[in-house]
């Protein structure tokens, strides 16, 4: 089993609802994105994945919350903005983009240097 990793990042603004403490204000992260990929064979060339190819996919999933407030856009008009849930948005938008002997394995997000969550659905 291979497992590719790329790591981008984004910066937005949020607030959690119902929260009770300081994040409940708004406030902003330089969110860090690690997607992790897991490929049972190499291809011809001896690749697993192709890192460019990943990055273009994240890269496009990114753009649109990247310098926004994310309450205001969906899904995070409706559910709260937080990490866990930004991670899972980010697995279910990117999932399909892999097949044949690569899946999805994971998405880390990072809000702070010191905090991460990390969505896998095994």
């Amino acid at each position: 089993m291979y497992r590719i990793s790329v790591e981008q990042h984004f910066d937005a603004a949020h607030y959690l609802r119902d929260y009770h403490g300081k994040c409940e204000s708004l406030h902003g992260h330089r969110f860090k994105v690690v997607v992790s990929l897991k490929a049972t064979k190499l291809d011809d060339i001896g690749l697993a994945y192709d890192f460019v190819e990943l990055k273009r996919y994240l890269s496009e999933v990114l753009a649109q919350f990247d310098h926004t407030c994310l309450n205001d856009v969906p899904p995070f008009d409706e559910i709260n903005p937080s990490s866990e849930n930004i991670a899972v948005t980010i697995y279910d938008q990117l999932k399909p983009c892999f097949s044949g002997g690569v899946s999805l394995s994971s998405v880390e997000v990072w809000e702070s240097p010191q905090s991460c969550v990390t969505y896998s659905p095994e």
